[in-house]
């Protein structure tokens, strides 16, 4: 199944029904009045959070969705059934926005999670409903109300607990590959990634989600190479690894970069926890390895992880601190949120 995080969708909510213009008429009734009944509700257009998805790439071969308009009034006061809804079933962590793009009608994060998006007409009045000491006879009957209508956009954001960040062929692809069971593209050249992937990672009888991205190069957030659109699928980790190629000729220059594109892309990103790795030391000679991960301190301001994939060296290491630094978040979310002692309680 192709990844597509990203998709541009039509909705329209169904009119209401129109209202019915009719009089009784029956055997020794004389004066039977007005019995018009009202027209029914249109259809609503609802997005809601399932289980079961992981992509966006139902919305690529269909993008209309229109909900029916509402049943017509009837004589003898029967009112006009209201039309069913329309549900956009999406993926956890899907943003919904208007359609210019920049501004969030709701993020759906939970599983069952709803949010109406178009509601539909109401259904117009019968000639019973006008009816008065005045007016016996009433000879109108209202139409329904339009549906509303507009264009959205659908972005996916990957829900994990950790996220892969670095240049193109830092190691991220090796790194997943080594310490989860997926099976990501692997290959001597640049940009072997091309959209995100998500493993699961077990360490000390304890698991955590790590979503790997494609590669950052200088002016990402210009358009070049694949562009900064990916990093959104990192903005709700807790904690990002930052992984540097010790075959790099400069690698303080190689993390700075990364660092830079994080920062024009913003979403806090920057601020995010951060552990940095120099990966592929294997490959290093020892005076090389200690003079290239003096560099990476000195830019970083922190001692790196050295870390080779292929070999294991150093990974389980770098999977604790990963673990570590998702539970530091989770004590200051709850400390900063405490949760009501009443609502936390089940019976």
């Amino acid at each position: 199944m192709k990844f597509l995080d990203q998709a541009k969708v039509y909705i329209r909510s169904g009119d209401g029904g129109a209202g019915c213009v009719s009089f009784r008429r029956e055997k020794f009734i004389e004066f039977g009045g007005p019995d018009g009944g009202d027209g029914g509700r249109g259809g609503d257009v609802w997005a809601e959070c399932v289980d079961g998805l992981n992509t966006l790439i139902d919305y690529r071969y269909q993008q209309h969705f229109k909900a029916k308009t509402g049943g017509h009034g009837m004589g003898r006061n029967r009112a006009g059934g209201k039309a069913d809804d329309v549900i956009l079933k999406v993926p956890k962590g899907t943003e919904i926005l208007e359609e210019d793009g920049e501004t969030v009608l709701a993020d759906l994060t939970e599983l069952g999670q709803r949010v109406l998006l178009a509601r539909g007409g109401n259904g117009g009045f019968g000639n019973d409903h006008f009816k008065s000491a005045t007016n016996r006879a009433p000879r109108r009957a209202n139409p329904g109300e339009e549906g509303e209508e507009k264009w959205l956009w659908l972005r996916l954001k990957l829900i994990a607990d950790a996220g892969l960040i670095g240049l193109p062929n830092a190691g991220k692809s090796t790194f997943l590959a080594s310490v989860t069971a997926a099976k990501p593209k692997i290959a001597d050249y640049p940009f072997t990634t091309l959209h995100p992937g998500l493993g699961v990672v077990r360490v000390d009888a304890r698991e955590f989600v790590l979503a790997d991205i494609p590669g950052l190069i200088e002016g990402a957030h210009e358009g070049l190479g694949l562009g900064d659109r990916f990093l959104g699928h990192v903005e709700r980790c807790r904690v990002l690894l930052h992984l540097v190629d010790g075959t790099e000729a400069d690698v303080a220059k190689a993390y700075k970069v990364v660092r830079k594109e994080l920062k024009a892309y913003g979403g806090g990103l920057a601020e995010k926890l951060e552990i940095v790795a120099l990966t592929k030391v294997d490959a290093l000679a020892p005076e090389e390895r200690e003079e290239k991960a003096a560099a990476l301190k000195k830019a970083a301001r922190r001692v790196p992880l050295q870390i080779s994939a292929p070999t294991g060296e150093n990974i389980e290491k770098a999977l604790r601190a990963l673990r570590a630094a998702i539970d530091r978040a989770d004590v200051a979310d709850a400390e900063a949120f405490p949760q009501d002692p009443a609502e936390s309680w089940r019976p």
